[in-house]
């Protein structure tokens, strides 16, 4: 976990970023926060998604994410999650990726999904990447867990 130890005297805005070990926090003007770097795993579901053909699809994604450790990436994961549980950044990232799968499966033919899940599932993570990112979460990986033609609505 990361340890974030701000506050001081005389109003200090200046932020300690602590991974793996500890810092000093003066009982009365310092506040030390806790924010998790495990990995988390997000399940993208994503139901009655129609391909560039009209074809309905049931498509499952299932990402492994964590808070980038790199001190800059690290204070934009604190400005963003400090405070807040594992389950409420992982429902964030959840949204990100949902909106990013949503509209690329918009885009493609239900062959293309079939076919080349790896390719797909990379499309998704490269366009994904730079939005999670600039919360200082990484997607470690993503794969397509379940793919299912719709046929009820054919």
């Amino acid at each position: 976990e990361a340890l974030v130890v701000s506050g001081g005297c005389c109003g200090s805005d200046h932020k300690q970023y602590v991974i793996g070990g500890w810092a000093w926090a003066w009982w009365c003007v310092s506040q030390a926060q806790r924010l998790p770097l495990e990995i988390m795993t997000v399940v993208c579901q994503c139901e009655d998604i129609e391909t560039i053909e009209g074809v309905p699809v049931y498509v499952t994604g299932v990402a492994q994410v964590k808070v980038m450790t790199d001190l800059e990436l690290l204070a934009v994961a604190c400005e963003q999650f400090l405070g807040k549980s594992v389950m409420e950044t992982k429902s964030v990232v959840l949204q990100t990726l949902e909106g990013h799968l949503r509209a690329i499966l918009g885009t493609l033919t239900v062959e293309a999904i079939y076919q080349d899940r790896d390719q797909f599932a990379q499309l998704v993570r490269e366009v994904a990447a730079p939005d999670v990112g600039r919360m200082g979460i990484e997607i470690l990986s993503f794969t397509i867990k379940v793919n299912q033609i719709l046929t009820s609505q054919i």
